[in-house]
């Protein structure tokens, strides 16, 4: 069954948001919407990946991709587009959220994950598609759009992290133990690390034999991760993760990517970017983004003159922040003209 033959399925997961859209504010989160398809797609003999589609059948479509890497998706990812106008289409990475296996860094590299974006685009009989990447969503943006330049309407991408070995070293004590050392002490203490911060370290931490080792590892990851990327982050919200939430794919696989530099040549995707130089690109960075701090975001701007570049002021690295989201929803709305 292909896209343009569930206009009534989609009809009806609609009809229960678009009332209360029409109140919405500029700069507000669409309502929450469900999806009105959602499948599992064999990529490998190994794995299968979880797709959702929501919102019109007949919209232009958005591919909307996740961070982490291994973070998967979440209902809120949904919300930055007019239903009525989009095709929204979520899927899991290997190894992450719904897709199987879980937790599976077998046959996962940056490659597997372009050619799997393209695979779901077949699948799914589309033609040119939009794309919206926050962190290393962005990363991955970047690497489907240089592999496959023609098949990409426009880009949206937040908090850009191009997967240098200067932004690794950074996101791993190098840039952050200036602003956070409080944080970056804590994970080195935690993990009883023999040398500093490093993705290799942890990587070997996450696969220990031990399950409660494993567990407490990713932890320690998740919560090291979320204090430095919120500009203001409720200490009591840290104690907290992995109460409710699994961290556990989230850290293994994060880890095995940086720990092999996200499986990039050395500065790639800033050098190939010329390949994006007919494609509209949004990007926008909060000022104070720590994992990904806005350098990164201005030299693509600087190698795209065409592109669009938005700092947010008073804003880190999370697209729930006012600022970013309202930069997001705009970014998108402009494409709807």
């Amino acid at each position: 069954m292909t896209i343009r033959s569930l206009p009534v399925l989609a009809t009806l997961a609609l009809t229960a948001c678009l009332t209360l859209a029409e109140d919405r504010q500029p700069g507000e989160l669409y309502p929450p919407i469900e999806p009105f398809k959602t499948g599992y797609l064999n990529v490998s003999d190994l794995h299968q990946i979880y797709y959702e589609l929501c919102g019109s059948p007949e919209g232009q479509p958005v591919f909307v991709l996740h961070g982490g890497p291994g973070g998967g998706c979440y209902p809120s990812m949904r919300q930055h587009y007019d239903p009525k106008k989009w095709l929204i289409v979520l899927h899991d990475q290997r190894g992450a959220g719904r897709s199987r296996p879980y937790a599976e860094i077998r046959e996962n590299t940056t490659q597997h994950l372009v050619r799997d974006i393209e695979k779901l685009r077949r699948h799914l009989e589309l033609d040119q598609v939009y794309i919206m990447g926050g962190s290393w969503g962005a990363t991955l943006a970047l690497a489907y759009a240089e592999a496959h330049p023609k098949q990409v309407a426009g880009m949206v991408l937040r908090g850009v992290f191009a997967g240098t070995r200067a932004e690794i070293d950074h996101f791993y004590g190098g840039g952050t133990r200036k602003f956070f050392p409080d944080a970056v002490a804590r994970i080195e203490r935690e993990l009883a690390l023999d040398g500093t911060l490093n993705p290799a370290d942890v990587l070997r931490l996450l696969q220990s034999k031990d399950e409660a080792t494993r567990h407490r590892i990713a932890t320690e990851w998740a919560r090291y991760e979320m204090s430095i990327s919120l500009l203001r982050c409720d200490p009591a919200r840290l104690e907290k993760i992995g109460d409710n939430w699994d961290p556990y794919a989230f850290a293994l696989i994060e880890n095995h990517y940086l720990a092999n530099g996200c499986f990039l040549t050395p500065d790639q995707l800033l050098r190939d970017a010329l390949r994006l130089r007919d494609i509209p690109v949004t990007i926008v960075n909060g000022r104070y983004d720590m994992p990904c701090p806005p350098i990164t975001a201005y030299r693509l701007h600087q190698l795209l003159p065409q592109s669009k570049l938005v700092i947010v002021e008073q804003a880190g690295h999370s697209q729930r922040e006012v600022g970013i989201r309202q930069a997001l929803i705009g970014a998108f709305a402009t494409f709807e003209d």
